[in-house]
């Protein structure tokens, strides 16, 4: 017997515009705004990582401490996440995220201009607030937007957005850091922001739910629901694992090429992080894989590029180690491609806060393990670093192999 389908009294229905389908100019209009948000997004983030070892010199602080300037605005954006996706139910998709991208980018022009490293830290902490309002609402937009043939392939879109405002933010900064200074370079990174969020408020289609007619979804309660689901906590714990693991190697790369035997530059280091890109093609060509051969088959293969990465990183080549951590970020693009766009095919209810609560895991992640892997570097330099980053993507792994096995929920079985 099967049931039919009713509206919630928490949700507002949709207007009656059909669903968009791969390749059309609906397709391809809302993928270049959300490239433009996540784009934004990942440069205002990480724009600090090839600045760490500047800052440990100009604040005299130790690499853990220059870590914070990533791990505050993580650690903030992971908790205010959670509210996010309820803020954007009643306010709307796209009003949050174009509201988020101005006041990050705003945030991130002020820390520019700070006197000490505390103002600087609490001034990436708010910009992390800021972003808050970004990234889960924009895997919910996606997933309530999308046909389901289309979502694949648009998400590895998005995510490569992700991907090449990361390495933007990063090639920019280590640039004009070492013409002009660090705040030059944030500086840059900050208007460029504003030009990309100017754009995406043009750009998108308002949601099909119109924003002033929904209710926040019951928010305790539907956090439960998720958690329950034996499917979505392995998700939740890859999306930890990966984050932690990639944002670990990203960190601390740089104080190990500008040591001896590398004795790299901050441009050339920059230059290093290029590699940044195969993740873009990686994103893509792994959800298209999840999408033609089934999630189930294909997250493991991603994964496991990044494992045997980490190995390629130890002997002392400067080729070997570009190399080892190209394909430790080709397992990481490819298996948050298909981690992120499975979330919100799984939870049947309350996609925005499903999608909120693995980003909040996502960047927990990132925050921890990337605070943590200062000690490990100042303990063990970059052996015992690789320890920690292959010890994070191994139990990845295994937890994928398990995810493997659980079954579909019944709203997937049925449909």
């Amino acid at each position: 017997m099967t049931s039919t389908p009713t509206i919630s009294k928490f949700e507002a229905p949709a207007d009656d515009r059909p669903l968009i389908t791969r390749g059309g100019a609906r397709f391809w209009r809302v993928n270049f705004a959300l490239f433009l948000g996540s784009f934004a997004t990942f440069a205002l983030l990480y724009c600090v990582q090839p600045l760490m070892p500047l800052f440990a010199r100009a604040f005299s602080i130790s690499p853990a401490a220059a870590s914070l300037s990533l791990s505050a605005a993580t650690g903030v954006l992971a908790v205010a996440m959670i509210f996010a996706g309820t803020l954007s139910d009643v306010f709307g998709r796209k009003a949050v995220m174009t509201a988020s991208l101005a006041a990050a980018a705003a945030a991130t022009l002020a820390a520019s201009l700070s006197p000490n490293w505390t103002t600087f830290v609490a001034l990436r902490a708010l910009t992390g607030l800021a972003l808050s309002g970004v990234p889960a609402v924009a895997m919910a937009y996606l997933v309530e937007e999308m046909d389901r043939s289309a979502i694949g392939l648009a998400m590895g879109l998005y995510i490569a957005g992700n991907t090449l405002g990361g390495l933007g933010g990063r090639l920019a900064t280590a640039a004009f850091a070492e013409a002009g200074g660090w705040r030059k370079a944030v500086i840059l990174v900050g208007l460029i922001s504003l030009g990309c969020a100017t754009a995406f408020a043009f750009a998108l289609p308002r949601e099909r739910r119109p924003a002033g007619r929904a209710q926040a979804i019951a928010f305790l309660p539907t956090i439960r629901l998720h958690l329950s689901d034996e499917g979505l906590r392995y998700l939740f714990a890859i999306g930890f694992l990966l984050m932690g693991a990639f944002v670990t190697t990203y960190n601390y790369i740089g104080f190990r090429l500008e040591a001896p035997p590398f004795s790299l530059n901050p441009t050339t280091i920059g230059l290093v992080y290029c590699i940044y890109l195969v993740g873009a093609v990686a994103s893509a060509v792994m959800g298209e894989l999840a999408g033609r051969y089934g999630r189930r088959r294909v997250i493991g293969f991603a994964i496991v590029f990044m494992p045997i990465g980490v190995v390629l990183t130890l002997p002392d080549s400067l080729w070997l180690t570009i190399i080892g951590v190209g394909v430790i970020t080709i397992g990481f693009f490819g298996g948050h491609s298909i981690g992120s766009s499975w979330v919100g095919l799984r939870a049947d209810t309350g996609k925005a806060q499903a999608s909120a609560l693995y980003l909040f895991f996502y960047y927990a992640g990132s925050s921890l393990a990337g605070s943590i892997g200062g000690w490990v570097f100042t303990l063990g330099a970059w052996p015992g670093e690789a320890a920690f980053v292959g010890a994070l993507s191994a139990l990845a792994l295994l937890i994928a192999l398990k995810l493997a096995r659980v079954p579909p929920p019944a709203h997937l079985r049925a449909s």
